[in-house]
């Protein structure tokens, strides 16, 4: 069995039952966990904290399911380079690097990412499995 890395956008629609996006996360979610571990770090776990007061406040909202895995030195090096690449490229610098370090966990560790946001993944770790809307 395999692993799939839930990136922060995905949890978030989770915890908005408004969300637009609420169905085909929950869905997507429920699909990928059917066939695979479903891992998040401390990146993801940092962006999903934002709006709440308490880390035990964010530790209720998060399916147990979920696996918690740190981020190797291999995969933040590829995130700096993936970022130095993208800097390069004219990005700005107010792009988030979270993204970087989410996509290098997911391609140094060999798993597949679960986003609504696909596009930075695509161009920066082309040989990343991606799960994503149309």
């Amino acid at each position: 069995m395999g692993a799939v890395l839930v990136d922060s956008n995905i949890l978030l629609d989770l915890f908005d039952t408004g969300s637009e996006w609420f169905s085909w996360s929950r869905d997507a979610l429920r699909i990928a966990a059917e066939r695979s571990n479903l891992v998040i770090n401390p990146v993801i776990y940092a962006e999903i904290s934002v709006g709440y007061d308490g880390i035990e406040m964010v530790d209720a909202l998060l399916p147990p399911f979920l696996q918690r895995e740190p981020i190797s030195f291999e995969a933040a090096f590829l995130a700096g380079k993936a970022y130095q690449i993208y800097r390069r490229r004219g990005g700005p610098r107010r792009s988030p690097l979270p993204d970087f370090f989410i996509g290098a966990h997911a391609a140094v560790a060999g798993y597949e990412i679960l986003t609504r946001d696909a596009a930075r993944y695509r161009t920066y770790f082309p040989g990343l499995k991606i799960t994503a809307p149309d």
